[in-house]
Formats: structure tokens, C-alpha cells, sequence
């Protein structure tokens, strides 16, 4: 199957409207070429797109979908949450009590703070990083990504420390000029940066487990390296778990590592398929925040009574059910089989996963640990690998780097369906040639 001419025809009135005919640059196939799916419906670990046909699904939404596609119990309390309003710009009972889960979830936070989107949350967690300490140096690391904030939005060499320069146009230099950025997994660099300059750092920026340029997993080591520099320097450690907060578990990587960091970003899997994002700290910290302090955020839809009902409910099912014990059960038979698939490969690829999420690095026989190792050649053998996958009815992210996620919809069955088909498009001697 490939998109068919109903997905064509809504693609083609999509671009005339909307620009590039998305809504999210990565939708438009740019990665892997040929004409974006339009989706109609999805159920369960299933899409089905405008023609009809329906695909094993493997993206999940990017993440959120935990439970899988319009679960009908969060239907359920979506329904009910509508029947009573959709927006009231006031405090309502779902937010206090999906903060409270968060709260008592979550390795050292005390107050969660709920915006509508990652990007959201990771830029006030930033400003509040910043009125906190009276500092203005903020540290990133090439290869994570913490949405579109301008400040953020930096590329870097493969250096030690570089200064962020714009990697989108319409970004000043200046907004990125207090934004540093190093390396992964590179201890010399970032001891180097905080001898430099730790006094003026306000805050580090991390995904503790990179998601966003292929499944980048840190050594414990350097998590705790950097947890120890921040305390020396008096700097705010920020985990960016926006993916991987309450994916790994309810404590997220901080639980999963052993490190508390100062303050945390959530998102996706807290919306239960709804625009979500929050950020959250000690009480300490997060008095800083308007209107008890002098740091301003705000948001019209925050706490919306509809997205707060869906996360709250997505989180008691998985609590329920003890998802998350199955979900890394799942995960352990999903690396057996695709390791297995991958073994037969006429290019040399490993299987990088962390619970439920995963990731094909090509061109390496085991998983880099920095996006400068990821070779260059990975984007194009993708992109035949996925189109062939999708003419088998099997739907994976349409970026060579970005991640694959379970959730509990999906079945053994499924992961079997998967690994046949990649173990045959990757056996597939006209894939060697390709990249000779």
C-alpha cells in the first residue's frame, strides 16, 4: 500500500492552504519522500487513512498514545469532561488532581505548573531557570531537542563548547548568544564549559534520554557527572522529559537513572493524546513563578479541564493495569525479535530501546551515543526501508531520526509483523548496492 488518490487529492488542497500542507514540518515526508498519508480514523495500534487502508502504527502520535488510539475508556471521560464545558479559564478539579498525580509520581517535585504544549514548557522552565538564580547562561546538547524556542533552536559542531547559532531563520544571533552547546556523552567538554563559565550558567538542558536525533542512551556516568557539576556550580539541572516522562515510568528518567534534576518538562503521555505540556519543581523554585513571584508565565488553555481529564485518565489506566511493567515486557520481546530481524541485514544496523521506545540505527553495530556518530548515509537507506514498509501495511516515523514507540495496544503478533518485514526489507541485497 502507498497513499492512494484520496490521500493525493486532500494532500494537494492541503498545500494550496496550509504551508508545505502541514502543520509540523517532519508530516510532509521531506525525510523519505513520496505523498504523506492523510489519516481518516485509528483504533487501537491501527491508522486508517483516507482510502481505506489501514496500518500497523508505530508512531503513536509521537509518543502520547501509551495506551493506544482512542482507548475507549479515555473517550469515555473525554465525552464526559465535554458535556461540562470545554474551556473555563479557572481552576477546575482535573488539573488539581492530575497535578497531584504528577506530584506524587515524580522524584522531588513539589508544584507542577501546566502550559499546552513541550515547547511551552521547556521555554518557561528556562525563564524560571533564569529569575531564579540572576544568571543568563543556558547549556544544550546537540542532538536534544526542546522544541522551537528561539533560544533553544541552536546547531553546534562537534567540538568541545560552541556558541548556539541560529539553526531556523527568523532567530537572531542575539537570542542565542547565552546559549552554549556541547557535545553528548563528552565529559571533558562539559568539565571544560563549567571551569570557563559555571558561575554565569543558570541552567543545563537535557534530555536525559535523547529522543529527538535517533535514541541517543546516555552512560549513567555522564548524567551523574553533569547532576555533580550543576551542585558545584550552583547551576539548575533541567530534564527535558517530555517524551520520556511517564513512557519509562512514573518517575520518568530521573526514577529510571537515579538523578533528581531541579526542574522537569513534561508532555505527550500527560495529555493522553490532548496538547499538554508542564513544568514542575520544588516549591522553593517554583514560588518564583507569577503570581506569587516575579517570573511571568501564563496561558489562556492551560490546565484545560478536557486535556487534564484525558492525561488523568490515560495515567490511573496505566496505573491499573500496571502498564508500564508490560509495557517493558513488550519492549524486552520487541529487542529479541528485531535484533533477531536485524541479524540478516545487508547493511550492518542495531536496535536501540529503552522500554517502550525504540530506535534503527543504521550503518552501526551498536547505537551511538552522539548525534556526530550517526552516519550519513542513514537517511537514504531509511527512506527506502520505511516506503517498503508501508507497502505492507506498516506505519513507522517518516524520519530516519526519529524514534518508534509501543504502547499496550500493540501484541506480540504485531511485533512479529514487524520484525519479518524489516528483516526482509533490510536482507534485501539491492539495499547494499544502493549505498556502495
Amino acid at each position: 500500500m502507498m497513499a492512494g488518490e484520496e490521500s493525493a487529492r486532500w494532500f494537494a488542497r492541503a498545500e494550496a492552504v496550509l504551508p508545505g500542507g502541514v502543520s509540523s514540518p517532519v508530516r510532509a515526508y521531506g525525510g523519505v519522500g513520496g505523498t504523506p498519508l492523510v489519516i481518516q480514523s485509528a483504533r487501537g495500534a491501527t491508522v486508517v487513512d483516507v482510502d481505506g487502508n489501514e496500518y500497523l502504527d508505530f508512531v503513536g502520535s509521537w509518543g502520547p498514545l501509551i495506551l493506544g488510539h482512542a482507548h475507549p475508556k479515555v473517550l469515555e471521560a473525554i465525552e464526559d469532561a465535554c458535556r461540562r464545558g470545554t474551556s473555563y479559564g479557572a481552576p477546575c478539579m482535573p488539573e488539581i488532581e492530575l497535578a497531584e498525580l504528577v506530584v506524587a509520581s515524580y522524584p522531588g517535585i513539589e508544584q507542577v505548573r501546566f502550559v499546552s504544549s513541550g515547547t511551552e514548557a521547556v521555554m518557561s522552565a528556562v525563564r524560571l531557570a533564569r529569575g531564579a538564580t540572576g544568571r543568563d547562561l543556558i547549556v544544550k546538547f546537540s542532538g536534544c531537542y526542546h522544541g522551537h524556542v528561539d533560544h533553544l533552536l541552536v546547531a553546534a559542531g562537534s567540538g568541545l563548547a560552541t556558541f548556539g547559532q541560529p539553526s531556523s531563520a527568523g532567530v537572531p544571533a542575539t537570542f542565542t548568544a547565552l546559549t552554549r552547546v556541547l557535545p553528548l556523552d563528552d565529559g571533558t567538554a562539559l568539565n571544560k564549559l563549567f571551569a570557563e563559565d559555571g558561575k554565569r550558567i543558570a541552567a543545563v538542558v537535557i534530555e536525559p534520554v535523547p529522543a529527538n536525533n535517533g535514541l541517543l542512551l546516555q552512560r549513567p556516568e555522564f548524567l551523574r557527572a553533569l547532576r555533580s557539576l550543576c551542585d558545584r556550580y550552583g547551576a539548575l539541572l533541567v530534564f527535558d522529559e517530555v517524551i520520556s516522562g511517564f513512557r519509562l515510568g512514573p518517575g520518568g528518567a530521573a526514577e529510571h537513572y537515579g538523578i533528581r534534576p531541579d526542574l522537569v518538562t513534561f508532555g505527550k503521555v500527560i495529555g493522553g493524546g490532548m496538547p499538554v505540556g508542564a513544568f514542575a519543581g520544588p516549591r522553593a523554585l517554583m514560588r518564583h513563578l507569577s503570581p506569587e513571584g516575579r517570573v511571568y508565565q501564563a496561558g489562556t488553555l492551560s490546565g484545560n479541564p478536557v486535556a487534564m481529564t484525558a492525561g488523568l485518565a490515560t495515567l490511573k489506566i496505566m496505573t491499573q493495569e500496571d502498564g508500564w511493567r508490560r509495557l517493558d515486557e513488550l519492549g524486552r520481546y520487541f529487542e529479541q525479535a528485531l535484533t533477531a530481524a536485524l541479524a540478516g541485514s545487508a547493511v550492518t544496523a542495531s536496535l536501540a530501546r529503552l522500554g517502550s521506545m525504540f530506535w534503527l540505527a543504521l550503518f552501526a553495530a551498536e547505537p551511538p551515543r552522539q548525534t556526530e556518530r550517526i552516519d550519513a548515509r542513514t537517511a537514504g537507506v531509511y527512506a527506502r526501508v520505511f516506503h517498503t514498509l508501508l507497502a505492507k501495511g506498516i506505519a513507522l516515523a517518516p524520519s530516519a531520526y526519529e524514534i518508534g514507540f509501543l504502547s499496550l495496544a500493540h501484541s506480540r503478533v504485531d511485533v512479529d509483523r514487524l520484525a519479518a518485514a524489516l528483516g526482509a526489507a533490510l536482507s534485501d541485497p539491492k539495499l547494499a548496492r544502493s549505498v556502495a
